[in-house]
């Protein structure tokens, strides 16, 4: 019988393992934030502009009570406006104060009244005082005595109906002197310029206010979106680092 001979075979030699490389990691800068450029806001409006808007608006009204009183309601009633310029009826009406007379009746004159009466009919020259007394005649005629506040003795003449010019209807202290200036042709010219001036510089004081609010709301309303366009999301948990 033959023998088989079976040579061991040598055992297979372990590779080594390996060795495990880290794996390179690369530092990730955080995210960097790009601030909204800056705006410089327009400065605030001062004191003075806010006073001067108000003296202007105060000038404004009161020219055109000026107007009223000395052009409009005495056009539109008939009236007179006319100037004190002595002291004989203070204090009730100092001298520059400005009066309105309205047309009246000689009969509707009442002891007590401030009555207007030419100093000679036909002519320009009037005085204003208060009635006195009354007198009527035989024939139905009437006088009427006039005396100034101020004075201690009664004027004079007797005025006839003729002489009446009108009653007092209301009186602006001071102002007699502004009606003096703008008498005449003058008036039909200045007091409409000077309001107009007014107006026009109400316009702008306004006008230029509401352009700078404009100017200023705008300029916040792209600082804010400036800064949300530049604020980065943020990342979802677990997410890798890109």
């Amino acid at each position: 019988m033959t023998a088989i001979q079976i040579q061991p075979t040598p055992d297979r030699v372990a590779e080594p393992a390996e060795a495990s490389v880290p794996a390179a990691s690369v530092p990730v800068d955080p995210p960097t934030t790009v601030d909204p450029p800056t705006t410089v806001d327009p400065p605030e409006k001062s004191l003075l502009h806010y006073l001067g808007l108000a003296v202007s608006g105060a000038i404004l009204l009161l020219v055109i009570a000026l107007a009223l009183l000395l052009i409009v309601v005495p056009k539109v009633t008939g009236s007179t406006p006319l100037t004190v310029l002595t002291s004989s009826m203070e204090p009730t009406l100092p001298p520059g104060t400005l009066i309105i007379v309205r047309p009246v009746t000689p009969d509707e004159i009442r002891i007590g009244d401030v009555v207007t009466y030419q100093i000679r009919s036909g002519e320009q020259g009037v005085i204003t005082h208060r009635v006195t007394a009354i007198s009527s005649s035989s024939a139905g005629g009437r006088t009427f005595t006039f005396k100034g506040d101020n004075n201690s003795v009664a004027d004079a003449d007797q005025v006839l109906p003729v002489q009446i010019q009108g009653r007092l209807w209301y009186s602006v202290p001071w102002v007699g002197w502004v009606n003096n200036a703008v008498n005449g042709q003058s008036r039909s010219w200045i007091v409409p310029i000077i309001a107009g001036l007014l107006f026009a510089y109400m316009g702008y004081m306004f006008a230029s206010g509401a352009v700078s609010a404009l100017r200023k709301r705008r300029r916040a309303r792209a600082a804010a979106a400036t800064r949300i366009a530049a604020t980065p999301e943020p990342a979802a948990p677990g997410s890798p680092l890109r």
